[in-house]
């Protein structure tokens, strides 16, 4: 199948372009290298430097007739998402819809798209979250996501497409970027190795449901493979609070700092944890790198790619 992959230079775009390249599909790339980094991209993708909501985005369709999408690009930080929502919905909003007006031109049939299972359920009243637990996100980034969902749907039933919406959870590993606001576990990793000191919002017990890319990237091949449309949770049922990732992140980097605490930040969600029982029945999938293990992997990655630039 021809596929194209936004946001396939960052963080899980491009452990999903290695793997659909890896079954043998033909993939093209757009990404506009403001967070993805040109060393993340496959050599055997085509890559287009191109933000999602430029006018270009119509000729690459046009020219390439892809037979499915798969959207990973978004303005991502929850926090800039509240001090700046008109750019985040700029980003995730229209951008989103510039690829689906593309698309339906084009005769794209499958759609895959990056949705949040962190910020779309807003507090929640039940543990995990289920599917159908309400929707009330409580930041702009999380009311963007809800209504791409519901955009790809419009564009689905009315242009004879399919499609998966993945809601995930806190998803961490190799190549997330340690720069910024987002991404705790490699904001602590690189910091940690660095022999420098992370500071921890507020008393760190608020918990994130923390799902390692490679089950992310699984959860999507299967998504490509499956027939007809739906949506889907992908994490692993498990709270960890931030005390507990810099304490595991502290030991496997050697690093043994002072475990450090500043103020809160306003409008922090306080728990998170998402039930994968429905992409279990729906897709087979279930979380199979426990967190250690991915802690670990994600502080080898680091460790090498310090060693690199020395």
């Amino acid at each position: 199948m021809k596929i194209l992959v936004t946001g396939g230079a960052g963080f899980i775009g491009s452990h999903l372009v290695d793997a659909f390249i890896d079954q043998g599909h033909e993939v093209s790339i757009i990404d506009n290298l403001i967070t993805g980094r040109r060393e993340n991209i496959n050599p055997q993708a085509t890559f287009h430097e191109l933000d999602i909501c430029d006018e270009g985005v119509a000729d690459i369709f046009a020219q390439n007739r892809f037979d499915v999408l798969v959207h990973q690009a978004a303005q991502m930080d929850v926090r800039r998402s509240v001090e700046d929502p008109r750019y985040d919905a700029d980003v995730n909003i229209m951008g989103t819809l510039n690829l689906l007006q593309a698309a339906a031109a084009t005769g794209v049939k499958r759609i895959l798209f990056a949705s949040t299972g962190g910020a779309i359920y807003g507090e929640q009243i039940e543990f995990p979250a289920g599917e159908e637990h309400p929707a009330w996100p409580e930041s702009p980034y999380g009311i963007t996501k809800l209504s791409c969902e519901r955009y790809i749907h419009f564009f689905a039933k009315n242009n004879d497409m399919s499609y998966m919406l993945l809601r995930y959870a806190n998803v961490y590993g190799p190549r997330q970027n340690p720069h910024g606001e987002a991404g705790v576990v490699a904001i602590f990793s690189k910091m940690l190795l660095a022999g420098q000191h992370p500071v921890i919002n507020g008393d760190g017990l608020q918990t994130r449901d923390f799902v390692y890319v490679g089950d992310v990237v699984r959860a999507n091949v299967l998504a490509l493979e499956h027939e007809g449309s739906d949506y889907v949770n992908i994490g692993t049922g498990i709270e960890t609070n931030v005390n507990d990732i810099f304490r595991i992140l502290n030991e496997a980097t050697g690093a043994h700092a002072e475990e450090k605490h500043g103020p809160a930040k306003p409008g922090e969600q306080m728990r998170s944890v998402l039930s994968y029982d429905k992409a279990q029945r729906v897709l087979g999938w279930q979380p199979e790198v426990d967190l250690k293990q991915g802690l670990e992997e994600t502080v080898a990655f680091f460790r090498e790619l310090d060693a690199v630039a020395v």
